[in-house]
């Protein structure tokens, strides 16, 4: 069960932080949301209460927006990105890196995992996760996001689903990416991971296949990990 922590300072607000996992945990990750939907998303909880279960320190935050959304009921869109990068910086800066403390990886859900893609290298953090990475805006695969994946020296890994409108395996397939990133395919997979009934595949499968691939790339040894990305 999750344990609430807060509140903590980030972008000049209030900040909650939500754990699930054991203190002790030989390994941390801190998963931020997607534009639409809070860190108590039956998404977020689920894959943070998995993780939590195999060991892992899983916090969660929002960003300032959906805080505010969460308080005042206020349905204003995502904060600006300097805005959404600081909070995320604030975030591990509250947590701590080194000093004995477990790895530090960082990720989230489409354009959490984004923002954390973006400060991954300047932040030193272990790794990155990105569950449906936003490889463009629905319907608009010309307006790619992939800038700073080209050069991205962190570890990482992606899951994704093969038929994400965000970037599906075929647009992902002409991207040019860092040998740092691993993706994971969800098979008929989309941006959430669900399935459609006429594949014959099952929605809970995927999500435990996103799980276990989260899981074996969190609690792989760090430094093998950014060995091999080298």
């Amino acid at each position: 069960m999750a344990s609430a922590e807060g509140p903590r300072y980030a972008a000049g607000v209030a900040i909650d932080l939500l754990h699930d996992g054991p203190e002790d945990a030989r390994a941390r990750l801190v998963l931020a949301h997607g534009a639409g939907a809070p860190m108590a998303s039956a998404f977020m909880r689920e894959v943070a209460e998995a993780l939590g279960q195999r060991g892992i320190r899983v916090t969660r935050f929002e960003f300032p927006y959906m805080q505010a959304r969460r308080y005042g009921g206020k349905r204003g869109g995502p904060d600006k990105q300097p805005v959404l990068l600081a909070t995320y910086l604030e975030v591990i800066e509250q947590l701590g890196l080194g000093g004995g403390r477990a790895p530090l990886f960082i990720g989230g859900k489409s354009m959490g995992g984004r923002m954390a893609s973006m400060i991954a290298d300047d932040a030193g953090v272990a790794g990155v996760v990105c569950l449906g990475y936003p490889f463009h805006p629905a319907g608009k695969p010309h307006q790619l996001r992939v800038a700073h994946l080209e050069g991205l020296k962190t570890p990482a890994l992606f899951v994704q689903g093969t038929r994400d409108e965000l970037g599906s395996r075929e647009d992902v397939a002409g991207y040019r990416l860092s040998p740092s990133i691993r993706i994971v395919w969800i098979e008929e997979g989309d941006h959430s991971f669900e399935r459609l009934k006429r594949s014959g595949l099952r929605t809970a499968d995927a999500m435990r296949e996103a799980i276990d691939a989260v899981a074996a790339f969190v609690l792989d040894d760090p430094q093998r990990l950014r060995e091999s990305a080298l």
